[in-house]
């Protein structure tokens, strides 16, 4: 599910959110990744500071449809493989792009990474919760585990 929706000016020129209302359709990291690239696509690369704003414009606008969006998370294909060095200060400096990308951009939310077991990045969206420490949990990323539902 999801429309896709094409612009010009980016490398990736479309685009496709799928959100699911209903908790049971949401999918681990891997099958995220794999819906895409059975549609053709890939988990999204957010390559610069034009294309997170673009994306997050895009979430305003399915939230302000009144298609009942709520809180949800979304994955994007950023993810870390392998864990020898979780826990050091080399962390961060591991998260690939799944789709090759080699953009160093990233928008992590205050204390993000924290590394671990959490291997895998979303883009929160949590419209209703209390801001934390580096405000809203809306649009920033964040690490979890990679069999969480998203």
């Amino acid at each position: 599910s999801g429309q896709k929706v094409c612009y010009g000016a980016f490398k990736h020129s479309c685009y496709k959110l799928a959100y699911f209302q209903d908790l049971s359709r949401r999918v681990g990291f891997q099958e995220a990744r794999q819906a895409c690239e059975m549609d053709g696509g890939a988990l999204l690369s957010l390559e610069s500071e034009a294309e997170q704003q673009l994306i997050e414009n895009m979430l305003q606008n399915l939230t302000k449809s009144g298609s009942g969006v709520s809180d949800g998370d979304f994955w994007i294909g950023l993810w870390r493989s392998g864990d020898g060095l979780a826990t050091s200060s080399v962390c961060p400096d591991l998260y690939q792009w799944a789709d090759g990308s080699i953009s160093p951009f990233r928008n992590w939310y205050t204390d993000e990474p924290s590394c671990g077991s959490e291997a895998c990045v979303v883009m929160y969206h949590q419209p209703t919760a209390n801001p934390g420490l580096g405000g809203p949990y809306l649009y920033q990323w964040n690490d979890d585990r990679c069999n969480m539902k998203h």
